[in-house]
């Protein structure tokens, strides 16, 4: 079985296939249109080409009785002033039929000398009956032209056509009299049947042969040319074909002004795209209102802000990895320097004070492994979930300001250290629902960075409490000093790993790794808190831990 070859695409643009579909319905609802109008006055010409040979078939049915003239062969305007509305007819034809269907007489209006006239068919009397008030069409039997044709039986004349209540009235002749027209040479007036003589008498109801005239039996024809029906639904054609023309053409060219006009937003869109293709991320779409193209545009304005921002945290994450790397990097090169240097000078036989120097290589190495527990602490916070299990129980944030308060002493005697409430009272209860061991890592890394970054003899303040304001209330425990405080450059980077404020990292005198502030941001924010800094340059600094208070058993 051969395999079917792929379909190849449409390679024609959306706006001429716009234009093409639009031009197609157009032209298909021009013709269709046309057509049924057409279609529509064409019936309605007939009809009434209709009516006009039912008004004439009355007074051909008789036309043997009638004077030579009563049809008009000489003045075909007489006929016309007989019959109304014969507005249509331009060519008439009758003739009388024989029983056996056979053409008797016929007469053309107006008179000619060719043979132009229906090609009538075998016009039988059953067949003659059959198509009685049917007009049908037949063609022409010299030309192209086309005939509408009634066929009528003539009725029987009793006797001498005198008057009788069975003769049928000649419609567009006068009726006010009830006798029948007068036959030359025959009396009038009388209500019985004369007879003629050299011919048998005849009852009422007896079909007769009048000497000289045709038989009062068979049928009648009458047909008018469809000529003027052919030649004004000609003209309408050719007017609407002319019209519908240019009606296409003007709706063509104001269809494509409209595509193009409406495509424009497209094309705009097709720029950016390629705008930002070629790395220009902070391109956007022109707002295009409410419309279709409108809101296209603002679902891609908000793609590209997600893309641009996806970037931008790309980039960050990146740039923060290769500074988290070079500040490792730094952090353990100091101990690690520094427990090389001394093994070196020993197996030099350098060291003159052996206790010494191995008390230097524990403390870097205690400083080295501390480094390296944060930085595993850090990375499990980062992963979330169960990567840090939690010891939750519930506590009171006094204890750890208490113990804070004693270890702040311990570690700087010269220092005033307050406890209070936020309100400046006695230490108000604040119970959270925590893990005692990570909130002391967190309390613990604060007083740290007091000590560390403010000048000796600095006051500090330490509140705890709960905010009953708050829905739902929350427990809080501050610490404040009044140290040199912290500028709006540097304000915002506290937490990250690795800062200082100090752009040489050189700290002889601290044995901080900068991770302190960091993992107590990340263990604040695994028990759902937060951890804030305010602080003003020259005035102190201010780390407020925030977490859901519970409330205490009765």
């Amino acid at each position: 079985m051969t395999p079917s070859r792929p379909r190849r695409p449409w390679r024609v643009s959306l706006r001429a296939r716009l234009i093409l579909i639009t031009s197609a319905l157009l032209a298909t609802g021009l013709i269709v249109s046309g057509s049924i109008v057409i279609g529509m006055l064409r019936a309605n010409l007939v009809d009434r080409v209709d009516k006009q040979l039912r008004s004439l078939s009355g007074l051909a049915a008789l036309l043997p009785l009638l004077p030579s003239d009563i049809l008009g062969r000489q003045n075909p305007q007489e006929t016309r002033n007989r019959v109304a509305n014969l507005d249509l007819v331009t060519d008439l034809y009758v003739a009388v039929l024989t029983p056996s269907g056979t053409v008797q007489q016929e007469v053309r209006l107006p008179a000619r000398h060719d043979e132009t006239g229906p090609s009538l068919p075998a016009l039988t009397p059953s067949e003659i009956t059959r198509r009685a008030q049917h007009p049908f069409d037949t063609p022409d039997r010299t030309g192209p032209g086309t005939w509408r044709v009634l066929a009528l039986p003539r009725p029987a004349i009793p006797g001498i056509p005198t008057a009788s209540p069975r003769t049928p009235a000649v419609p567009g002749l006068p009726t006010g009299s009830p006798r029948a027209p007068a036959i030359p040479g025959t009396p009038t007036g009388s209500p019985r049947t004369p007879t003629t003589p050299g011919t048998p008498s005849a009852t009422p109801d007896t079909p007769t042969t009048i000497p000289g005239l045709p038989s009062t039996t068979g049928g009648v024809v009458v047909a008018v040319s469809m000529d003027g029906v052919t030649s004004t639904v000609a003209r309408l054609r050719a007017a609407i074909l002319v019209t519908g023309a240019a009606l296409l053409a003007v709706l063509t060219l104001t269809g494509l002004f409209a595509i193009r006009a409406g495509l424009r937003p497209l094309r705009r869109i097709e720029e950016t795209a390629a705008a930002i293709a070629a790395g220009d991320l902070t391109r956007r779409v022109p707002e295009a209102g409410n419309t279709e193209i409108g809101r296209l545009s603002a679902s891609l304005n908000g793609m590209l802000t997600q893309i641009e921002q996806a970037f931008a945290a790309r980039a960050d994450s990146e740039a923060r990895l290769r500074r988290f790397v070079a500040d490792v990097s730094h952090e353990l090169r100091t101990p690690l320097s520094g427990i090389k240097g001394f093994t070196e000078l020993h197996r030099l036989g350098g060291l003159t004070d052996v206790d010494q120097a191995m008390s230097r290589m524990e403390t870097e190495a205690t400083r080295l492994s501390r480094l390296v527990e944060d930085l595993l602490l850090l990375a499990r916070l980062d992963e979330g979930g169960d990567a840090l299990p939690l010891d939750l129980a519930p506590m009171d944030l006094r204890t750890l300001a208490a113990d804070a308060r004693l270890d702040l002493k311990a570690l700087a005697p010269d220092r005033e250290v307050t406890l209070t409430s936020p309100a400046g009272g006695p230490p108000a209860p604040a119970l959270v629902f925590g893990d005692e061991r990570r909130l002391r890592q967190v309390v613990t890394n604060l007083i740290s960075n007091v000590v560390t970054h403010t000048p000796p003899g600095t006051p500090v303040r330490i509140t705890v409490g709960t905010t009953p304001d708050t829905t739902p209330p929350e427990a809080t425990l501050a610490v404040t000093d009044h140290g040199p405080g912290l500028t709006p450059a540097e304000a915002p980077h506290v937490f990250d790993r690795f800062y200082r404020t100090d752009p040489s990292r050189s700290h002889p005198d601290t044995t901080g790794t900068g991770l302190g502030l960091s993992i107590a941001h990340s263990l604040t924010k695994a028990h759902n808190g937060t951890l804030t800094l305010r602080t003003t340059p020259g005035a102190g600094a201010t780390f407020t831990l925030t977490l859901p208070a519970i409330t205490p058993p009765p």
